[in-house]
């Protein structure tokens, strides 16, 4: 089923990718129905383009050999089966995530063995790391309270993937529905803290990754623990 997901994706960026070999240049959109035709193109390659992008592997892929395929597809000229395709695919996004994967767990590794040495900086016995910005006056949340914070997470390299300071609303949430490097800090924080956290990926997401987040990324968290709600 995924492999399927993932093929469809794959075909459909395909009509995006025309315009940038030189393709679009040739059409001519002499009817209604070419106009459509080509904005069908155009609508459904820019809303897959990303996701395709995010596929492990998916910034190596050729789009004009991917362009290729589809055309041949579409007209019934199928040069392999939809099982090899699928398995084709498969195999290529397996490898990509296991090297996106390794690469991504040495990065970080290396980057928090030299964080540690950071003045200001803490680490905790599982591995997380802490600097403490600001030292509130409140009470500490316990394991299983719900905490009101505000947050502002990056990748190792600077990149944002989330943050409710950007999105101007903090959030609530239960300690032990988190990942467990969160849970580890705010259990350590009191309230008015805000301090900025480094995250082991066996701490975070691990090999799974999430969305915006690669399999086995440590992350960057800056965490102002507002409040503890009953």
């Amino acid at each position: 089923m995924k492999n399927k997901l993932i093929y469809s994706m794959l075909v459909v960026l395909a009509l995006s990718a025309c315009g940038k070999n030189g393709v679009q240049k040739n059409v001519k959109l002499g009817t209604a129905a070419d106009s459509a035709s080509y904005a069908i193109g155009v609508f459904i390659g820019a809303q897959n383009k990303q996701q395709v992008e995010q596929v492990p592997g998916g910034k190596e892929l050729n789009l004009e050999i991917m362009s290729a395929g589809f055309r041949k597809s579409m007209i019934g000229e199928e040069p392999m089966t939809m099982e090899e395709a699928n398995n084709i695919i498969g195999m290529f996004i397996e490898a990509a995530a296991s090297r996106e994967a390794q690469a991504n767990l040495e990065e970080g590794n290396a980057y928090l063995e030299k964080n540690k040495n950071k003045a200001g900086v803490h680490v905790t016995s599982s591995g997380l790391q802490y600097e403490i910005i600001t030292e509130g006056t409140g009470v500490k949340p316990g394991p299983e309270d719900q905490v009101e914070v505000h947050y502002h997470g990056t990748l190792i390299d600077g990149t944002v993937f989330d943050s409710s300071v950007e999105n101007g609303q903090p959030v609530t949430f239960p300690l032990n529905a988190v990942i467990v490097g969160w849970s580890e800090a705010l259990q350590l924080m009191s309230v008015g803290s805000k301090w900025k956290i480094y995250i082991p990926s066996n701490l975070a997401y691990g090999e799974q990754g999430y969305y915006g987040i690669g399999p086995n990324s440590a992350l960057i968290f800056e965490v102002e623990l507002l409040g503890i709600i009953n």
